[in-house]
């Protein structure tokens, strides 16, 4: 589940990441231009077009972005297409990961017996800066309670990604998380200098925008992490 403001190139490449070591990828689009390339162009569009997406999902009733203790209501959408892929693919189960404003959207489709390998790379949801909305992410206490009985008597598992100058992600929320999951929720939290220097975006996007891709370095680690976790839980043993 992509980032804003879409499923650009790099979104897309990660998906192909997971493909290459034998899962289905499956990238729903849920706004955005699907395609883009967020630095392309003049100084001006990437900004315009970024906040021409945020702007968009905000007023959407799709999205519950300020809000503690809710669940987003695409959510059930997104839980309806796992199960079809599940069905249409076979195997144990589904994994899903989301990125920023949809981060939270793979712990609460964890309510599913289906979802077993969750990823909440740098959540970002529910925006907002006080301590409620720190300590809060985007899902219901009905659901957390449902992820939490999972990880408790199911073996569930949460991997959570961020960078620790990420102010987008305040470390408040992953310690709401370990309060809540407890060891079930694998916190990996990089420094702010692991991040591509050649971005020009502060670091924020673990997988995408911000990892380098060289063996020892952190966010190549912390994405062999979110591999190898698709991989011993979704891969049947051949």
């Amino acid at each position: 589940m992509a980032e804003m403001p879409g499923i650009t190139p790099k979104v897309a490449n990660f998906a192909r990441k997971v493909a290459d070591i034998g899962c289905t990828a499956v990238m729903p689009h849920l706004f955005g231009q699907s395609g883009k390339d967020l630095l392309a162009g003049n100084r001006l569009s990437p900004a315009t077009y970024m906040l021409g997406s945020i702007a968009r999902a905000c007023v959407s009733r799709e999205f519950t972005v300020f809000a503690t203790g809710s669940t987003s209501p695409v959510v059930n959408w997104l839980r309806a297409l796992a199960a079809n892929e599940h069905e249409r693919c076979g195997g144990p189960g589904v994994g899903a990961i989301g990125m920023c404003f949809t981060g939270s959207f793979a712990l609460a489709m964890a309510t599913d017996d289906r979802l077993l390998a969750p990823v909440l790379s740098q959540p970002s949801m529910p925006f907002g800066m006080t301590k409620s909305a720190k300590r809060g992410i985007d899902i219901s206490r009905a659901d957390l309670d449902k992820v939490k009985h999972r990880c408790r008597h199911d073996g569930l598992t949460v991997l959570g990604i961020r960078f620790t100058t990420d102010k987008l992600v305040p470390a408040e929320r992953f310690q709401f998380l370990r309060e809540e999951l407890g060891d079930a929720f694998i916190a990996v939290e990089l420094p702010g200098d692991a991040a591509d220097p050649a971005s020009p975006m502060p670091a924020h996007s673990v997988v995408t925008e911000h990892p380098i891709d060289e063996p020892g370095q952190p966010t190549r680690e912390a994405l062999d992490q979110v591999l190898d976790l698709h991989r011993t839980r979704l891969l049947a043993p051949t």
